[in-house]
Order: structure tokens, then C-alpha cells, then sequence
């Protein structure tokens, strides 16, 4: 029987979908240039370009979060009467 913080399993597992999701969706709308841009309209697709990088990063981070939660869960419970806890009175 595997032990499972089911709370942690399933937040994990939701941050883990939604990472995927924003990472596909985002990088499938990396703006492109074309040739004989003006200087402001280069400018301006380097910005665009390095929000869309900005956003994949934090989309990887979410994965990593969700991934790491999801290991958690798997060591976040103990069995019950596993160990119990024997408080020593001090000798005097």
C-alpha cells in the first residue's frame, strides 16, 4: 500500500497540467519577423520575443513546482501507529 498526501497529489498534479498547457500554448505563438522591418518595429518584436521567453520560463518553473509537490505526496503521510513518541522524564 502506497501512502499518498492525496491534498499535495492533487495540487501538484493541477500545477503540473497547467505548466504544460501555458508552455505549449505560449510557445506556439512566438511572434516572427519579416524582412525590411523598420529599427522601432525590430525593437519592438525583440521585446515580444523576450516576453514570450519570459512567460516559457515561468510556465517551467509552474512544471517543476507541480513535479516536485507530486513527488512530495508520496512521503507526506506517515502510518498510523508507525511510531510512537515515549517522552523520557529527566532523572534528577
Amino acid at each position: 500500500m502506497v501512502l499518498v498526501n492525496k491534498k499535495i497529489l492533487a495540487g501538484g498534479l493541477a500545477m503540473l497540467i497547467v505548466g504544460i498547457a501555458l508552455s505549449i500554448n505560449i510557445s506556439a505563438t512566438m511572434p516572427a519577423g519579416q524582412t525590411g522591418m523598420t529599427e522601432e518595429e525590430i525593437i519592438d518584436l525583440m521585446i515580444a520575443q523576450q516576453e514570450t521567453q519570459d512567460y516559457n520560463t515561468l510556465s517551467g518553473i509552474l512544471v517543476g513546482i507541480g513535479f516536485l509537490l507530486v513527488l512530495i505526496s508520496f512521503g507526506a503521510r506517515r502510518k498510523k501507529d508507525s511510531v510512537k513518541r515515549v517522552e523520557k522524564k529527566p532523572a534528577k
